[in-house]
């Protein structure tokens, strides 16, 4: 079965991950106590919109040092909203199963990423 040509962004296996991962992240921090809404809630959200809107800007960008750089970028967010939800299990905002669940997800996020930069490093 030949590969489906990546045409935009949103073509991106890393930015359909990173897409639905955003929206599940939405989702739980709606939950979270009101007197999170400018802290946890919003660096959360923050961030993991971060990632996607990195994905898609590097994917945008003509040269390729711009591109990895985005990536890099996209990478350091996924590092980021990992951090929260830590903090957000260890303060009880989020359960520990739905926590490990996110984590993984976030796992994939960095391989997805570390793909991208790996192939425009072998297009340089």
């Amino acid at each position: 079965m030949p590969e489906k040509a990546i045409n935009t962004f949103e073509d991106l296996e890393a930015w359909q991950v990173s897409h639905r991962f955003i929206l599940e992240i939405y989702r739980i921090t709606k939950e979270f106590p009101k007197d999170e809404l400018y802290g946890l809630v919003s660096q959360l959200r923050r961030a993991a919109l971060s990632i996607t809107s990195n994905i898609a800007e590097g994917f945008s960008r003509y040269h390729y040092n711009d591109k990895i750089c985005f990536y890099y970028n996209a990478r350091g967010s996924v590092s980021e909203v990992k951090n929260c939800l830590i903090v957000s299990k260890d303060l009880k905002y989020i359960k520990k199963e739905g926590c490990q669940i996110l984590l993984g997800d976030a796992e994939r996020m960095l391989r997805l990423i570390n793909g991208l930069i790996r192939s425009i490093g072998k297009q340089k």
